[in-house]
C-alpha cells in the first residue's frame, strides 16, 4: 500500500486530487485513515495511507462537501 507525507498546510481534498486523481476520491482517503478524520489542515509530515481504489472518479459535479442539501429551489 502506497503513503503519503503531509506539508505544512495539505487539505484531503488536495491530497485526493494530487495523489489519487480526483478531488471526489476524498471519501476513500478518509476512509483509509480514521484516525485523522477529524483534521481539516494537515501539518507536516504526518503519515497518510493512500487507497486502492474502489471505483472510477466522479468527473463532475460538486464535490460531497460543498452540494446543498436544503434550502429554496428556484
Amino acid at each position: 500500500m502506497r503513503a503519503y507525507l503531509t506539508k505544512q498546510g495539505d487539505e484531503w481534498d488536495q491530497i485526493a486530487f494530487e495523489q489519487l486523481g480526483s478531488e471526489h476520491l476524498v471519501d476513500q482517503l478518509i476512509a483509509a485513515n480514521p484516525e485523522h478524520k477529524t483534521t481539516v489542515v494537515f501539518g507536516v509530515g504526518i503519515k497518510l495511507v493512500l487507497p486502492e481504489l474502489k471505483a472510477s472518479p466522479k468527473t463532475s459535479g460538486p464535490t460531497p462537501w460543498r452540494r446543498v442539501t436544503s434550502g429554496p429551489t428556484v
